[in-house]
């Protein structure tokens, strides 16, 4: 039995004269609406000539693509409806909401979901209002837009998005509107590779359409410039069939748009029967419609004596100062009126049956479909749970595992335990065995739809595991599978999530915007987990070491935002057991590949994940009913490391001294309870923390970040946070938190230093441990390893 196609057979051909002027009509009305939604604040049909108190005071919104947007919404509803397709669509022209919101709120979809928003006058009005308005709807395509998975406000995303949501999805298709100027960035150019990575047996079909405009804000774009010839060679040399579009006359290009859809279905069509009826395993080269149309088509040709449809100067507002100039208003109701809004609309502003002639009903509808809400299809992953892949702790600290690599054993179990229903992949740029995630090659291999060779390792035309050398193309990939009802992991070396940074910033907001909208059904998280991380980049040096994704996260919405600092491998599998059940957050995990001392057992292990935040009572030296004179504390496996054997220090030399050891996972925790929710409040972290005594803070990155995090706190005056501070080099793992004061001989210091009366009483332990630090320096440079007391300790508490 072979699964369904996403290009579905069903009635084509060219389309009849009725169909013609059914497609037609819809396309005006749609015109209609997105021009209305630019202008009108009142009158919405209009039923009067327009007067200045019709025009909303300031005018807000993009012209220019919205014909062309139009124009697909209408065609993609004809075969979606003629085939029965199962079909969604990526929008990717940054500003063109007005067309979306004027699809969807004529297939009625986004009158389900705003029922103010009616199919009649009223609405209309409603709809024209709201439109850049405050207390409104974005101007561009947004989570409060029906049907759309992809935020419109940055470009460079919408194929990786379209090719995220059509993996294991083998009936659907998503076709994915390429804007002309979106084209000219680096990760859609990076994008169209993402054809070598689908799957035609197991996955859908994505239908790129590569509008061509010809022009971006203020100036021409590269792709409509070039010969069409040198443009085909483009396209084919990624691997695309290219299928051209183009004119200016309305029933000519409907004609050529019709043709080419169908042409395109047909081509995907058969390479669905190919795969799965016939067993072919050739890749195959996927269509690709390139659509020419004016920018601006059927706006105002000129203005104040310039040209405007077909130009730049259509991109925004093409009829600016309407209100202040009666021969504007005059224009702008004799452009409105050509679309002879009374054919499409009755009486009482309802679309006539003609407009909605070709328009599919129900969960067919583009607005509607429930992949665009990719919640309602979320299933719950099958997670065999942590005491499956735990590591026994017999005592802490004196022995050691990889944490990635036991935590790789339980993702390996989750890919085998989704591998009948195709909801769960792993992505990352060429580095799932570097970051010690090799089991999962156990239970799925790598998906590669290209040439193999001898000797290639773990390829599969059906893998779930995704590797390209492209940050961008793993996180659109991710956020498409997640958007659309699926689940997902996003692993990376620390130092270059980076490239996801504005990327990470739109999923965010969608999410946050997401949550304040009832229809939208909460989604599978967005799951990072960061490794080879800044402390163990001893041998790639410099350029591989920053740890500042973590404040660029953190300086985004809290609802949505979540860090974690698992210290060991059992703490690690107790924050991935969480952040892969949870929903509607970015999760990022910052976790060693390199061998790291196991210090909790699973149980305290959950323990301390639940609480975030607290102490190892076993590691202090604090005597019942006395408060601590020092507080170490901790964030990260390394400088837990560090402060561990700081603590093993002060327990030999300075054994009277009550020192407190407290280990955070959750950096949240620190925050106050009135700006994160995971946030302490300020008894429970005076009480962990004191108000008074002197806090010697090791953490995994940038040490203001701590302060940030902490400056409300009654105690902030006694904290000092050591962590990296942009030395680095290719050098030892010791030698690397020695260069920025992290190291344990530091941190023996800092006590020595903060603690009142213990400069004078410690002064001959505080010189020795200048003294090793000096020593090491000697050392390695001598011998190229690490110190032996350094290399060989253990916790001996």
């Amino acid at each position: 039995m072979t699964e369904p196609t996403a290009a579905a057979a069903g009635r084509a051909g060219a389309p009849d004269e009725n169909e013609l002027a059914a497609l037609d009509a819809h396309w005006r009305a749609a015109n209609y609406l997105a021009a209305g939604q630019i202008y009108l604040m009142d009158n919405p049909l209009p039923a009067e000539s327009l007067r200045p108190e019709h025009i909303k005071p300031r005018l807000l919104g993009h012209w220019g693509t919205d014909p062309g947007l139009n124009l697909v919404y209408t065609h993609l509803n004809r075969v979606i409806r003629n085939r029965d397709l199962d079909a969604i669509c990526v929008w990717g022209p940054g500003h063109g909401g007005p067309a979306v919101l004027a699809g969807s709120w004529l297939d009625g979809s986004y009158t389900e979901v705003y029922p103010d928003v009616t199919r009649d006058a009223r609405g209309m009005a409603r709809l024209f209002r709201q439109f850049s308005f405050p207390g409104g709807v974005p101007s561009h395509v947004a989570p409060e837009t029906p049907g759309s998975i992809h935020e419109g406000g940055e470009l460079g995303y919408s194929l990786a998005h379209a090719y995220g949501a059509a993996l294991d999805n083998p009936g659907l298709l998503v076709a994915c509107v390429i804007g002309d100027g979106e084209a000219e960035t680096g990760p859609l150019a990076g994008s169209w590779h993402a054809d070598k990575f689908l799957d035609p047996v197991h996955d859908g079909a994505v239908l790129p359409i590569l509008h061509l405009n010809g022009y971006k804000i203020a100036n021409p774009t590269v792709l409509a410039r070039i010969p069409e010839s040198e443009l085909d060679e483009l396209l084919r040399g990624y691997g695309y069939e290219p299928v051209h579009v183009s004119g200016d006359e309305p029933l000519a290009v409907h004609r050529a748009l019709a043709r080419a859809m169908d042409d395109a279905l047909d081509r995907i069509a058969a390479i669905h029967r190919r795969a799965r009826a016939e067993g072919a395993t050739d890749r195959p080269r996927w269509p690709v419609i390139v659509l020419r149309t004016p920018k601006g088509w059927t706006g105002p040709h000129e203005v104040g004596g310039l040209a405007v449809e077909g130009t730049w100067r259509s991109h925004q507002v093409p009829l600016t100062g309407v209100r202040e100039d009666p021969e504007r208003l005059r224009q702008l109701e004799e452009w409105l009126r050509s679309y002879r809004p009374e054919e499409l609309f009755d009486d009482e502003g309802r679309p006539r049956p003609q407009v909605l002639a070709c328009v599919p009903e129900g969960d067919r509808r583009l607005g509607s479909n429930p992949h665009a809400n990719g919640g309602r299809l979320l299933r719950d992953l099958p997670l065999p749970g942590p005491e499956d892949f735990a590591v026994p702790v017999d005592a802490p600290g004196t022995t050691s595992h990889e944490p990635t690599a036991v935590l790789g054993g339980m993702l390996s179990r989750v890919m085998t335990d989704t591998a009948p229903v195709r909801n769960f992949r792993v992505v990352g740029p060429d580095e799932t065995a570097s970051n010690r995630l090799q089991s999962l090659y156990e239970a799925t291999g790598k998906t590669w739809e290209a040439e193999e060779l001898p000797g290639d390792e773990h390829l599969a035309r059906d893998g779930r595991v995704m590797e390209v050398l492209s940050e961008h193309l793993c996180q659109g990939w991710l956020e498409g599978y997640l958007l659309t009802g699926r689940h997902g992991l996003f692993s990376s070396y620390e130092a270059f999530v980076h490239i996801v940074d504005s990327m990470v910033n739109q999923h965010i907001k969608w999410l946050r915007s997401s949550r304040a909208l009832p229809w939208r059904m909460p989604i599978a998280s967005l799951n990072y987990l960061l490794t080879s991380h800044v402390w163990r980049q001893d041998h790639n040096g410099f350029s591989h070491q920053d740890p500042g994704f973590v404040d660029h996260v953190l300086n985004k919405s809290p609802e949505v935002v979540r860090v974690y600092l698992p210290p060991d491998a059992n703490t690690l599998l107790s924050v991935a057991d969480h952040v892969l059940r949870s929903r509607d957050y970015v999760n990022v995990v910052v976790a060693g590949k390199q061998p790291t001392f196991d210090w909790l057992g699973l149980e305290q292990a959950r323990e301390h994940c639940a609480r975030g935040a607290g102490t190892w009572d076993w590691a202090g030296t604090e005597s019942r009913g006395r408060e601590p004179d020092v507080v170490l504390a901790c964030a990260g496996d390394v400088p837990t490391q560090e402060v561990m054997a700081a603590a093993d220090l002060l327990r030999r030399h300075l054994p009277d001294l009550a020192v407190r050891v407290v280990n955070v996972v959750d950096l949240t925790r620190l925050m106050p309870r009135e700006e994160h929710p995971h946030g302490m409040p300020d008894a429970e972290f005076d009480g962990l923390f004191t108000r008074d005594r002197p806090v010697v803070f090791a953490y995994h990155g940038y040490p203001w970040l701590i302060h940030r995090l902490c400056y409300r706190r009654a105690g902030h005056g006694n904290l000092h946070v050591r962590g990296y501070k942009e030395s680095g080099t290719t050098t030892t793992p010791f030698d690397m938190v020695v260069r920025n004061d992290l190291d344990r001989y530091r941190l023996v210091m800092d006590v020595i230093d903060r603690v009142p009366g213990l400069g004078v009483r410690a002064v001959s332990l505080r010189q020795a441990m200048a003294d090793v630090r000096t020593r090491h320096h000697r050392w390695i440079r001598e011998h190229g390893e690490d110190l032996p007391e350094v290399s060989g300790w253990s916790w001996s508490g």
